[in-house]
């Protein structure tokens, strides 16, 4: 059986994943602070609102939209009327997370999809919830069995540490991990992609370099 896919609106990437990410699915975005996760996520909602898809960007960390748009204009994909329109919807879970248990955010999270009914959904980061849940991992096997009852492609942002390539208590659960590298060669600090994990799907394994530039991200043939 064929599976459906979405395009994931980061140039060069659908080439190394048959075409784009499954439907439904959970993508894990890995990667330190600074690797472009944020933009990879917006990146990625904003190639749905072009396709008239919508799209839920549900922030952990309290930051305000207005601060989020000074950053994202600065990138060509970006366009603000997609959110001002209603088919990109900003929610700002961060200031409720320390008066929520599990259940609340699961409910929370829930009732916004079944609300807004979207194709393409963004937690960023995910980690953060960890600090407000009892049972992280247990929180993590009901989010993604919740979020998979929907037709959605859903990416999950998650901090790495020192050494870490993925956060191991997202990425069990996760249907696809990507992980976004920053490496020192020399004085230079050059930036990869590589794809660990996308079920369903034949895909590279290599490390591909990676670009940033005010068109956004792009991933780039590997060249060994």
């Amino acid at each position: 059986m064929q599976i459906s896919r979405l395009p994931s609106g980061i140039k060069g990437l659908d080439s190394l994943i048959e075409g784009g990410f499954p439907i439904p699915s959970i993508i894990l975005v890995s990667g330190s602070a600074g690797s472009g996760k944020t933009t990879f996520a917006f990146q990625f909602l904003m190639e749905g609102a072009k396709r008239g898809e919508k799209g839920i960007y549900i922030s952990t960390l309290s930051e305000s939209w207005d601060w989020m748009l000074r950053f994202m204009s600065t990138f060509q994909f970006f366009d603000a009327r997609y959110v001002e329109d209603g088919t990109i919807i900003y929610i700002d879970l961060g200031s409720e997370l320390a008066e929520l248990d599990e259940m609340k955010i699961l409910n929370k999270i829930r009732d916004v999809i079944a609300y807004h009914t979207p194709q393409r959904m963004v937690i960023d980061p995910i980690n953060v919830v960890n600090n407000y849940v009892k049972n992280y991992r247990q929180f993590m096997f009901e989010l993604v069995t919740m979020l998979k009852e929907w037709s959605t492609v859903t990416l999950l942002t998650g901090e790495v540490g020192e050494g870490e390539k993925y956060p191991v208590d997202v990425g069990y659960t996760a249907d696809g991990i990507i992980s976004l590298i920053m490496r020192s060669e020399g004085d230079i600090i050059k930036r990869y992609v590589q794809i660990l994990k996308m079920r369903g799907t034949a895909h590279s394994l290599s490390n591909h370099p990676l670009e940033i530039t005010g068109e956004g991200i792009e991933v780039l043939r590997a060249r060994f």
